[in-house]
């Protein structure tokens, strides 16, 4: 069972880093079609979604975990 780790590690971080690859090179193309502004426009509405959604998913971890008893506090 010790070789599953050693085949698939590198076969996932292979598939998603060209996922990545093609994911970042095809926006890339779709961006030189529009203009510059829309461009920018479009990616801050991402990242500001990205926050956002992360800051829910810390919140409902936090939550989560102190509902089953989990001692979060600091020492």
């Amino acid at each position: 069972m010790d070789w599953f780790i050693v085949v698939f590690l590198p076969f996932k971080l292979l598939v998603l880093g060209a996922g990545m690859f093609f994911a970042i090179k095809w926006h890339h193309d779709q961006g030189e079609n529009e203009e510059r502004a829309a461009v920018l426009r479009t990616g801050g509405k991402m990242v500001a979604v990205f926050v956002l959604a992360l800051l829910c998913v810390g919140l409902f971890a936090f939550v989560l975990s102190r509902m089953v008893g989990l001692d979060l506090s600091f020492p």
